[in-house]
């Protein structure tokens, strides 16, 4: 970052803090969190104001339980489960994805949803099934992965629906005084899907300072400052600050594909408990995709980790080095939760940058 940007935008912040008083802010993206490391920007926050990390990382807050589904579907024989890297180390109560395949499950990584089709059309006589995880950002390709294995017939695909909707999840955080959030530092690829009507209820009904921010130093600093200006003016409202990535009216064809294959549906997030209207169902044609239902799955069981406190540290309750596994039995090489597994879960963004201007 620029010096002269920077020692200009850490005053601001420095002005804006005295009249706030002590804040609390929360970043709900996981590449927020890990750029906010890399970047020391904690080290500039005045001394008042703390920003938590919340549940912006798709890897982290995708159950337990639906992670076992994931296993015994690439256990099941002729059938190839698909996902995306991330996802493979993630721990269910039956061990990952990646020890399934060392178990002689069929797991395969790949980079696209539509990567999947080619595969599928190799082998007629595998079913495919894609583990669909994410937030708004990465379900429109799902939904095109859907619309073209219909057009082209694929009939081997099939899809384990986890997509997520963030503003529920914030709305759940809004309301829950332990955590004390004063302002969102919201998520810019997200936002440049769903675009900033959505996040209206944060300011309006909750009266939450909201901005959404671009992913560079320079950009975050602007969205805090943003963030504290509106505290300190008690007006809150939602605040493009990077609207070189984001048009306020988001993508309305990415949003147009979403609607005509998704439905929303209640979802269970891994630390957060069942959130209505979180998540997303097929709808028909695409609910034959249904991987649970073609499959016969079993039933998701939830069941905690022993000493594993990732739900704590996604609701912005416990910063990561305060649980006791912390870097200790819970290591990026040997993970006990998700938040550690996944290159943007704040357990893992703390142990890997925390040293470098991190703070409780």
């Amino acid at each position: 970052m620029r010096g002269s940007f920077l020692s200009s935008a850490a005053r601001t912040l420095a002005e804006l803090a005295r009249r706030t008083g002590p804040v609390t802010l929360m970043e709900v993206c996981g590449t927020h969190t890990v750029s906010i490391f890399r970047s020391g920007l904690r080290s500039l926050l005045p001394e008042n104001v703390a920003l938590l990390s919340g549940p912006g990382c798709p890897v982290c807050v995708t159950d337990q339980a639906d992670v076992d589904q994931a296993i015994a579907a690439a256990s099941l024989p002729g059938v190839a489960l698909c996902s995306y890297g991330d996802m493979i180390r993630v721990p269910g109560r039956g061990g990952s994805l990646r020890e399934a395949a060392a178990r002689g499950g069929d797991v395969r990584v790949v980079m696209s949803a539509l990567d999947v089709i080619p595969l599928a059309l190799r082998e007629p006589q595998r079913e495919f099934v894609f583990f669909a995880v994410g937030f708004e950002t990465t379900t429109p390709q799902t939904a095109l992965f859907l619309q073209e294995a219909r057009r082209l017939g694929v009939g081997n695909v099939s899809v384990l629906v986890e997509h997520k909707r963030v503003l529920p999840a914030l709305e759940l955080l809004a309301q829950d005084p332990r955590t004390g959030v004063k302002g969102f530092l919201l998520p810019g690829h997200v936002s440049s899907i769903i675009g900033l009507e959505p996040y209206g209820i944060l300011a309006e009904k909750y009266r939450l300072a909201c901005a959404v921010g671009g992913f560079e130093g320079e950009q975050i600093l602007l969205a805090l400052c943003a963030l504290l200006s509106q505290i300190a003016r008690r007006k809150p409202q939602v605040v493009n600050a990077y609207p070189s990535g984001v048009r306020d009216h988001g993508n309305p064809r990415a949003r147009a594909l979403i609607d005509e294959c998704f439905t929303p549906c209640d979802s269970v997030w891994r630390g957060l408990g069942t959130i209505g209207m979180s998540g997303l169902k097929l709808r028909a044609p695409y609910s034959r995709c249904d991987a649970r239902a073609k499959l016969e799955l079993p039933p998701a069981v939830s069941a905690p980790i022993p000493g594993c406190r990732c739900g704590e540290v996604l609701r912005g309750r416990l910063a990561p080095p305060q649980c006791a596994l912390f870097g200790k039995a819970c290591t990026p090489q040997e993970p006990v939760g998700p938040c550690m597994v996944s290159s943007e879960g704040s357990c893992g963004a703390w142990y890997r940058y925390g040293r470098r201007g991190g703070r409780l």
